[in-house]
């Protein structure tokens, strides 16, 4: 339920991210002599926001993660094909990330917490850090829904987690990996 106000909530939020984009304070660049110009909503909706692997912004106070040999790489749960099926995208995994499914795993991110407060039981942990407080930083395949056994300190750097890695094919809030019963490692 959380996962879809959030869902919900960054949706409606980005639309303000949207205008925003649209304002004569970020103008793009006049189109070539002879070439027609896109219409701005056109522009700004080129490039979704919120799919893909996330990039770590160049101005952000926050390190990009440090390779680990003990946790599961982000290069290998963001190659992810996606399908369309009727109205629904959903993903296509490679035998990768199949291996993973239903085994302890360890992911190193960042928390982008669910609830107010200090510690937290549920939420998702990114392979980049949050770059606007309304958009979330990439796709599904950038994130992993995560509950614990018992409550982790929210923290704005690097997090580890260890838990039970489920990959999930067709999800109704549009996770592509969830992680259960989850501790904090160091």
């Amino acid at each position: 339920m959380k996962v879809m106000f959030l869902k919900r909530y960054v949706a409606g939020a980005c639309a303000a991210c949207l205008a925003l984009s649209m304002s004569p304070a970020f103008a793009q660049p006049a189109p070539a002599p002879g070439a027609s110009a896109p219409s701005a909503p056109a522009q700004a909706l080129a490039v979704p926001m919120g799919t893909g692997a996330g990039e770590h912004g160049a101005n952000s106070p926050f390190a990009p993660l440090q390779p680990r040999a003990d946790v599961v790489p982000w290069s290998v749960l963001t190659d992810v094909k996606t399908k369309t099926v009727k109205s629904r995208i959903l993903p296509v995994f490679g035998s990768a990330q199949q291996g993973l499914n239903q085994k302890t795993q360890r992911i190193q991110g960042f928390m982008m917490p669910l609830d107010p407060g200090e510690k937290q039981r549920h939420f998702l942990i990114s392979s980049v850090p949050l770059t606007c407080s309304f958009c979330l930083p990439g796709g599904p395949e950038s994130m992993v829904e995560v509950t614990t056994k018992t409550p982790v300190r929210y923290s704005m750097e690097p997090v580890v987690v260890e838990g039970k890695f489920a990959v999930l094919a067709d999800d109704p809030y549009g996770m592509y990996y969830r992680m259960t019963d989850a501790v904090a490692v160091k």
